[in-house]
């Protein structure tokens, strides 16, 4: 079986670290051979480094996160410049906008998150590096803003909630479109709908873990990476393919949207 890539698993994350080294070792066995390793806010910045410098198919990417966005300040984002410039991450992110927070509060409104949301984009520009991008209830705004700003690296738009519409739209700015344990829950109807329909060569696979539990986990349990082939069979099963197929063509997806070897 290929060595499937979790395109955005949050691996410095304390409860994640606290399964070592046993969790690294079941992700090899159920075949999952590598991580991208997604920022959120400045204070993780060094661990994550340090993590990624451990293992090369642990792979680095820094961004500050809209969730953060009322913490964010001109020093975090001249620290990620340095960064990038003097580590090697695969990507700035994650970055974008989340229009479900509560937009009223200044430090998370729209103006805010955009400001944060477009030095970043310049920053992956300067640096010739894809994007991963959070995005909730904010699609067309966000893809409003890389079409103004002429991004042309692409990246990846993670745990994808959208139409068909908005999708194409993404990848036709050369993203890749995230799609991790949602797809799991029988009632991710519009989602599973989604995956059938956009082209195998548009998708890669993620878990987003310790988020975004998969269907039948226990209330309050971490998703983790090694649970990754449960969105593949998922996949397979939606689109009719064999499991063989997707694998190899989610793989190449990722190694290419990130430029990997």
């Amino acid at each position: 079986m290929h060595q499937l890539i979790d395109s955005h698993c949050h691996w410095d994350h304390p409860c994640l670290q606290a399964l070592q080294p046993e969790l690294w070792q079941s992700c090899i066995a159920q075949g999952v051979g590598q991580l991208v390793v997604p920022g959120t806010h400045h204070a993780s910045f060094s661990r994550q480094i340090s993590l990624c410098e451990v293992h090369p198919r642990w792979h680095l990417a820094l961004g500050l996160h809209p969730y953060f966005s009322d913490r964010h300040t001109q020093q975090h984002l001249s620290d990620l410049a340095d960064a990038l410039a003097h580590h090697t991450p695969v990507a700035v992110g994650e970055i974008g906008l989340d229009f479900a927070l509560d937009t009223n509060l200044e430090g998370f409104s729209i103006v805010h998150q955009e400001h944060w949301f477009i030095a970043q984009v310049k920053l992956a520009q300067h640096a010739k590096l894809p994007l991963i991008v959070h995005s909730r209830k904010a699609n067309d705004r966000l893809g409003q803003l890389l079409r103004q700003l002429k991004f042309d690296q692409g990246g990846i738009v993670h745990g994808f909630s959208g139409s068909l519409q908005q999708a194409e739209k993404f990848t036709q700015l050369g993203f890749k479109i995230g799609f991790g344990g949602t797809l799991t829950y029988d009632r991710a109807q519009a989602m599973r709908r989604l995956v059938k329909a956009l082209p195998l060569t548009d998708i890669v696979l993620e878990t987003d873990a310790p988020d975004m539990p998969m269907a039948g986990q226990e209330q309050g349990q971490p998703n983790r990476p090694d649970m990754l082939p449960r969105v593949l069979a998922v996949l397979a099963q939606l689109r009719l393919e064999p499991i063989s197929e997707i694998a190899s063509q989610t793989i190449a997806n990722t190694l290419d949207v990130l430029r990997l070897k």
